[in-house]
């Protein structure tokens, strides 16, 4: 973190500047990994660490999303949430489909504004999956619907593909993280890209790109692969695109910098009128700031 901290930011950001996609890791003995099929070593990432970042790149508004390594346990970015206060910060929290209508409106009052359907984005294509998933994502569909939550998919770009059609006929708005997974390498005329381009578009409105977890589709250390695809993206919806960190980066840390990764948008959004739509007026849309 302390290099990051002595890294060049290439443009200001405009005031309340959002990121709309990180994670804190806590002590592990007061926050345990919530689940036994654990594909990182739990990091530790606090707050405060977080808070340094944030001030480096100009960021005021922050959406504390929760990492697949705690499970459905909220507890880490809960406490963190609580301390940095609903004026400047959301959640994306990891549900039961069945939790209680009194524990949504505890998290809501605390800012939690979505619920995330995580799966690994290494996950091999397997026949069926997205079936499968169906009964968890009609249920908060329906729940979110109730309380003016949004839904927010990570997966692979082959199971993004094959949500299309699912993502049609959800209710609520709906975010898709890393601009739906697809690679880079696979450029903008892969299919299943042109289909969320035109999902963005020409949909109804609901359905949300996250610049994130650019290392994970594109090849370091320029990234220069990702750019005709986000660059495509912004041209199919400017108002319908958020910014992410995904700091810690995890598995990617010592290949990374979140400043280098916050530049890139710099380049792809080389006038600052975009660059306020993605980084201020779309979350703000998005999450109720």
């Amino acid at each position: 973190m302390s290099s990051e901290l002595n890294e060049k930011v290439a443009f200001k950001a405009p005031p309340l500047a959002c990121d709309s996609h990180f994670h804190v890791f806590g002590p592990a003995d007061q926050y345990p990994a919530g689940t036994t099929d654990l594909r990182y070593k739990l990091p530790y990432a606090p707050l405060s660490e977080y808070k340094q970042l944030a001030a480096h790149l100009g960021i005021e508004r922050m959406v504390f999303v929760q990492p697949s390594a705690y499970g459905r346990d909220n507890r880490c970015i809960l406490d963190a949430m609580k301390e940095v206060g609903p004026k400047l910060c959301r959640g994306i929290v990891d549900v039961d489909e069945d939790v209680s209508d009194a524990e949504m409106e505890y998290l809501d009052a605390i800012g939690v504004r979505g619920v995330r359907i995580n799966t690994s984005p290494v996950h091999p294509q397997q026949a069926g999956y997205a079936a499968t998933q169906l009964p968890r994502i009609e249920r908060l569909d329906a729940r979110c619907a109730e309380i003016g939550w949004h839904l927010d998919f990570l997966g692979p770009g082959w199971l993004t593909t094959e949500m299309l059609p699912t993502f049609k006929k959800l209710k609520v708005n709906f975010s898709v993280a890393h601009m739906g997974m697809y690679l880079a390498r696979d450029g903008v005329s892969q299919p299943g890209f042109k289909q969320f381009l035109d999902m963005l578009k020409y949909g109804d409105g609901l359905c949300w790109a996250k610049f994130t977890g650019t290392y994970r589709m594109g090849t370091a250390p320029d990234f220069a692969d990702v750019a005709p695809m986000a660059r495509a993206i912004i041209d199919a919806a400017p108002n319908r695109i958020i910014w992410g960190s995904d700091y810690p980066h995890i598995s990617f840390a010592d290949k990374v910098s979140s400043v280098a990764l916050f530049n890139l948008l710099g380049d792809w959004a080389p006038d600052e009128a975009t660059r306020k739509l993605i980084l201020v007026d779309n979350p703000q849309r998005l999450f109720g700031f």
